[in-house]
């Protein structure tokens, strides 16, 4: 009788958040699912590791972990410390909230697929197009998708952005990133110490009109699949760059 697939669950909204609660249910119908993440919300860590203090792992039960880090600092320690063996595939969400287009590069949530890239395990990211919602569309969704991975298999180093339009599925699109035009509102005041502080707020976002992109599927209400690499390297920019030769100071061909 052939295993169950092993699953890591990870996330950047906290253990305790919907979004994980509602995926976990729908994984557990499709494999063996452990869920290690942060005791707190750690949205927009981005690929963030923790260097300047030590991490506790605190057990809730035989399937549950927490550690008071990001999610990047989640995988490695399920991946290094806590699981027996590395998992078939990681799955990090689900998000409350969209990440698309730019923000993918903030995103804790895309960051827990990431480092299961960096493993050379599959990863999948997935959000909710809305920071409330039923959650039980889009979890449903992503077990599906996630069957499907640990069939086909996916290429070492990439893994999957999903992004999930709240309601019952209307259909998915393979998108590439898209850029948003956004304007960050940064608040500025005095703590009761009298000293100044700068907070980050909200940002009025637009998206640059671009058939094909990420944000154009949710615009439309489909779910948007874009394949990601853990190697950001631009390779049509280098082409050109080893063509202008001698014009770079000091560079050496390294083809």
């Amino acid at each position: 009788m052939s295993r169950q697939p092993r699953i890591l669950v990870t996330n950047d909204d906290g253990y305790f958040s919907d979004g994980i609660a509602a995926l976990t249910r729908e994984l557990a119908t499709i494999g063996d699912v452990v869920v290690v993440a942060p005791a707190t919300e750690q949205s927009a860590t981005a690929h963030s590791l923790t260097l300047t203090r030590p991490l506790r792992v605190r057990q809730i039960d035989d399937r549950r972990y927490t550690v008071d880090g990001t999610p990047t600092d989640c995988v490695t320690l399920a991946l290094t410390k806590i699981l027996p063996e590395y998992p078939d595939i990681v799955v990090s969400g689900i998000n409350h909230g969209a990440n698309l287009g730019d923000d993918v590069t903030y995103s804790g949530t895309v960051a827990g697929a990431l480092e299961a890239a960096v493993f050379k395990i599959p990863g999948i990211a997935v959000s909710l197009v809305a920071r409330d919602g039923d959650f039980t569309h889009a979890a449903k969704y992503a077990a599906r998708l996630t069957a499907q991975v640990l069939r086909q298999g996916m290429p070492t180093g990439t893994v999957l952005n999903v992004n999930v339009p709240v309601g019952e599925i209307r259909g998915a699109c393979l998108t590439h990133q898209g850029v948003k035009i956004a304007e960050l509102r940064i608040q500025d005041g005095i703590d009761p110490r009298g000293k100044s502080y700068y907070w980050i707020g909200e940002q009025i976002v637009r998206w640059k009109e671009d058939p094909g992109c990420d944000f154009e599927a949710v615009a439309r209400g489909m779910v948007s699949i874009t394949p990601l690499r853990i190697d950001m390297t631009d390779y049509g920019y280098l082409a050109k760059l080893r063509s202008m030769g001698e014009t770079l100071p000091g560079v050496e061909d390294n083809a």
